[in-house]
């Protein structure tokens, strides 16, 4: 079975969910990347903005117009990046928890209410919960294409702020990259 048809087969037992496929290594600044629909058409586009003081990162639709922007607050206790929509309205702060003994925990605000991060962010195996409800899903078991997973949206749901923010977990959690 191949990667169309295991992607197909999951939009199936969930319809209406919106399916993307993004790559691990998606925020190197600098550099651009696209992330791919269920059909594998290229429908968002991250445009790293290299040289500047701080982490900078737009997200476009496949013309070109600027969806939204996430940028990383300097002079932070700790690791925070906001993201806003094309007219500079913060849409949602995702912050990482400053006390971590057993896992690494994150808050996301938005303007609609907080979402909850719960599961393995550094292995690319978690859901986004908003008031107890998965409104995203993460997983690299998805697919078999090396450094790529899957990002499931449930219907309803911003697909352009989901991916948004696990681009956010994904720099924050590997930040060496």
């Amino acid at each position: 079975m191949g990667l169309r048809d295991r992607i197909q087969e999951r939009r199936a037992d969930n319809s209406g969910e919106q399916f993307f496929t993004m790559r691990q290594k998606l925020l190197s600044i600098g550099d651009d990347f696209w992330i791919e629909d269920n059909n594998g058409n290229r429908v968002f586009k991250v445009d790293g903005k290299a040289l500047r003081v701080r982490e900078t990162l737009k997200f476009e639709d496949a013309q070109g117009n600027e969806l939204l922007k996430i940028q990383e607050r300097i002079a932070r206790v700790r690791d925070t990046m906001k993201i806003e929509d094309a007219s500079g309205n913060t849409v949602a702060t995702v912050k990482k928890a400053m006390i971590t003994p057993l896992r690494e925990r994150w808050h996301v605000d938005t303007p609609n209410g907080d979402l909850k991060v719960q599961g393995n962010i550094v292995d690319h195996e978690y859901e986004i919960e908003a008031n107890g409800q998965k409104v995203a899903e993460v997983s690299k078991r998805w697919l078999r294409v090396a450094d790529s997973y899957g990002v499931q949206v449930a219907p309803g749901q911003n697909a352009v702020l989901m991916l948004a923010i696990v681009a956010i977990l994904d720099e924050m959690a590997h930040p060496d990259r």
